[in-house]
């Protein structure tokens, strides 16, 4: 009997899980029961209590989870001089990747994988993430790295680690929509390969870098940039017919933040990040990015729906303009999503190292057979 081959595990069901829940044909993404549309008015570390522990925290819960984060924003020094002997033009996402794997020389317990050690590890991640970010950023600037504020939470003290600048509460706010819309989205990618590594039961830092390396690829996290880049080079409104046009009329030629492995329809994230896009057009004054993004999006759908199909922005489409109207330069785009996902991806270690069993899926062998070894002296 031939096997059924899966390629990308497409429709593969590898194990169940208590985390998120994507209904592709509906347009919902659920973490632990709850809506993103209404976790999106939650702040970025209520989520990552949710997401670890099945439940919202309470006032008090959540400021002693608070405390227990802001323990970890400072990073041994060690890290930041291994960022400044880095090359010049050295890309983000591999300075953090380095970064994470360098974070388990310091931890006196690093090879734990029992819970209380994996919760511990997951806890300084989450702060250590954005300082990793914040500190290459600056430094290869030439600036000096900034002192964490233990007063501030992850998203104001990721924005006041880059700037330098106490944030305003406006901005603080964008950022605690954009780490809850990516904080966990099921088994993709990255998050396959952490629990795939953890289920050889090595360390939380192994399983993170791993995942952050399967997050750099354009195909994943890296699209997000590919869409800023893609917008800098149209230049204008004007310019974005012609060059969805010519994208499509290509071979293969897709439109980079359209469509999505799982969303039959409108990526639920989309919708919010297109929201908090047009108020921060509005506030700033400068709508050149948004602008150019719905004019991108009116020709994509008249385009698609020619073809008969629906081909939707997803995640990446309006984060790029987000993070571009609050600053960021477009290399950053992936980092600034592993600073997020990290609390996706320790959700679901914890459910991993709980209950594990070693993945080792199979590949159907089409090579050669029966062929007879030549010494080297008699091949020709």
């Amino acid at each position: 009997m031939e096997p059924t081959i899966s390629r990308g595990l497409a429709g593969v069901t590898v194990d169940t899980s208590h985390i998120c829940f994507i209904d592709g044909e509906k347009g919902e993404l659920v973490y632990r029961g709850y809506d993103i549309r209404e976790l999106s008015e939650a702040t970025y570390e209520e989520v990552v209590y949710l997401l670890w522990n099945g439940d919202l925290p309470t006032s008090t819960q959540l400021d002693a989870f608070r405390a227990e984060i802001a323990e970890g924003f400072t990073l041994p020094s060690e890290i930041v001089d291994l960022f400044r002997a880095l090359p010049e033009g050295t890309d983000p996402m591999h300075a953090l990747r380095t970064g994470v794997s360098m974070l388990a020389a310091f931890d006196e317990h690093p090879d734990g994988v029992e819970d209380d050690d994996v919760r511990r590890i997951g806890r300084a991640l989450v702060a250590q993430l954005p300082s990793l970010v914040s500190a290459f950023e600056r430094v290869r600037r030439g600036e000096e790295p900034i002192e964490p504020d233990p007063a501030l939470g992850v998203a104001g003290n990721f924005l006041y680690m880059l700037t330098g600048e106490r944030p305003t509460a406006a901005a603080t706010r964008v950022m605690d929509v954009a780490l809850v819309l990516h904080a966990e989205h099921g088994s993709n990618a990255s998050t396959f390969v952490a629990r795939s590594t953890a289920s050889s039961l090595t360390d939380v830092y192994s399983s993170i870098t791993a995942a952050t390396g399967s997050l750099k690829g354009p195909l994943h996290g890296g699209a997000n940039a590919a869409v800023m880049r893609a917008l800098e080079s149209i230049g204008s409104v004007e310019a974005v017919e012609p060059y969805v046009l010519e994208t499509l009329a290509k071979p293969h030629g897709r439109v980079m933040g359209f469509g999505h492995r799982v969303y039959k329809v409108l990526d639920p994230r989309a919708k919010i990040l297109k929201d908090v896009s047009k108020e921060l057009a509005e506030e700033s004054g400068d709508g050149r990015w948004f602008e150019m993004s719905l004019e991108m999006e009116r020709v994509m759908d008249r385009e698609m729906e020619s073809k008969g199909r629906q081909v939707k922005p997803n995640v990446d489409f309006f984060s790029a303009s987000v993070y571009r109207m609050l600053g960021f330069p477009p290399d950053t785009y992936t980092p600034i999503f592993a600073v997020a996902r990290i609390s996706g991806w320790m959700a679901h270690l914890y459910e991993q190292y709980a209950n594990n069993s070693l993945m080792r899926p199979r590949l159907q062998y089409e090579g050669p057979t029966g062929r007879t070894f030549v010494p080297i002296e008699e091949r020709g």
